[in-house]
């Protein structure tokens, strides 16, 4: 050792000692046992993060992560985060690692861009519940991509047909009591045997009885039925329309094109199958055509909720819409605003040759492909979509994708019906902006432009994202 390392150690010493005799000076205690240090061996719980962009499913998410925190001693932590650049606000969470989603609510058309990015991985499904006898075929498609499951379908939304169940009651007792000539009592039921024949059938003391099916069985099964209706019908003074739809949003009109124009297969991700331009979809637009033209409907003037207020008035006698509309009735109902009775069934048929189909919109639960919570993820994604289900509608306003849970509504399940043979908008990222470019085209169709040279038009823009 140095001199000058020496002196400084020298220095140093005499430091130490100079401030424990001022401590002892003081008359402080300097303590003379260690201290006891508390340290909390506890395990922690495994806790994901659960991510979600609609503020309508926040009780039911809430409640749902409560009880599937508690059933198996782990942590759920919901996050909402704003709809606006939803998937790009996961990614940068993801890579800053800032209360990143384990799993997260998306629709599928974002599957694709979602699981080439990585924010979306192929699902474990431990359990099985991703097969058609748990989901229709639509929603397991609506999830698969590249024939892969990435992720677990939740709820949907579709459209069907909404109509006055009161005109068509009175309607339909017309023409049956107008076949014997005779006035004559009538009776409406949903579950009466009707058939004398039966060995069930009940005496009706001479009154007429027509069930649910006899009046379902009444309503226009194709566009050409419905119209031949219109020009029958003989309609209270209060009915201004018998049908009129939304027909600014692509949404309800891709019912008149959807059957036969293929933009990426059944999954919606192969480029390889595309197939816009084409006679049957031609054929399809010209009666989409020829109805603004037997109803006069301006697209600049309607709106879903002005329809819908139309409807609970009693001027129209059949429309278009999605699920949330049952709900928007029966408050109607409640409050004594709307005093007719309404049911809602499955699309009709274009015509006898051609065949319609809805689109819809399916939001699935994914997991983050960078989770370090996998299992867990998964296992709370199952909870979610196929036993945590009773209150979906009630408390969300949101349609199951899970076979069997609006079966006892008759009006709810139409959608489902519905919902088993809709298209859903493709998954490939050339064609993010198709459901854009579709509005547009059946707008100008609409409005009496050339039904060929914009659908070729379509196509051909399509064709060229591809490239």
């Amino acid at each position: 050792m140095s001199l000058k390392q020496r002196l400084l150690a020298i220095v140093l010493i005499a430091c130490v000692l100079i401030g424990i005799s001022i401590v002892g000076l003081s008359g402080l205690k300097m303590q003379e046992e260690p201290v006891d240090i508390i340290v909390d061996n506890t395990p922690k719980k495994e806790t994901i993060y659960f991510w979600y962009s609609d503020e309508e499913m926040s009780d039911l998410i809430a409640s749902a992560a409560v009880a599937f925190g508690e059933e198996r001693d782990v942590r759920v932590i919901p996050v909402l985060v704003s709809a606006s650049n939803y998937l790009e606000t996961i990614n940068e969470a993801t890579m800053t690692e800032t209360q990143m989603p384990d799993a997260y609510i998306i629709d599928n058309d974002a599957l694709g861009k979602a699981y080439l990015a990585g924010l979306a991985d192929e699902v474990e499904d431990t359990l099985g519940v991703l097969s058609d006898t748990h989901f229709p075929q639509s929603a397991l498609s609506a999830v698969t991509y590249k024939d892969k499951l990435v992720a677990y379908p939740y709820y949907f939304e579709t459209s069907a047909l909404l109509y006055n169940k009161t005109y068509l009651q009175e309607w339909t007792a017309a023409q049956m009591a107008g076949e014997s000539g005779e006035d004559v009592d009538v009776e409406f039921t949903d579950d009466a045997i009707v058939d004398p024949e039966d060995p069930n059938y009940e005496d009706t003391d001479g009154k007429l009885v027509i069930s649910q099916a006899q009046l379902e069985a009444g309503i226009p099964t194709t566009l050409d039925e419905l119209l031949a209706f219109a020009d029958n019908y003989d309609a209270p003074d209060v009915v201004e329309a018998v049908l009129k739809w939304d027909v600014s949003d692509v949404f309800y009109n891709y019912y008149f094109a959807g059957a036969y124009m293929n933009v990426g297969g059944p999954n919606g991700d192969d480029k390889e199958q595309i197939n816009i331009y084409n006679d049957e979809t031609k054929q399809c637009l010209q009666i989409f055509q020829n109805l603004n033209q037997f109803f006069s409907i301006d697209a600049d003037d309607v709106t879903m909720d002005g329809i819908l207020q139309e409807f609970i008035e009693g001027k129209l006698v059949f429309t278009i819409v999605k699920p949330d509309a049952v709900e928007i009735l029966e408050t109607a109902k409640t409050e004594g605003t709307f005093t007719y009775d309404y049911g809602i069934i499955a699309m009709p048929k274009l015509s006898e040759q051609l065949d319609g189909s809805t689109m819809a919109v399916t939001n699935c639960v994914a997991i983050n492909g960078y989770s370090k919570h996998k299992e867990l993820a998964n296992d709370f994604a199952t909870f979610l979509t196929t036993m945590y289900l009773e209150k979906l509608y009630s408390r969300a306003g949101k349609l199951s994708a899970c076979y069997g849970e609006n079966q006892s509504n008759s009006n709810l399940n139409a959608f489902m019906t519905e919902y088993e043979t809709s298209v859903s908008l493709p998954k490939l990222l050339e064609t993010e902006n198709f459901w854009l470019q579709l509005e547009i085209t059946l707008a100008k169709v609409w409005s009496g432009e050339d039904i060929d040279t914009q659908l070729k038009a379509l196509a051909d823009q399509i064709a060229l994202q591809l490239q």
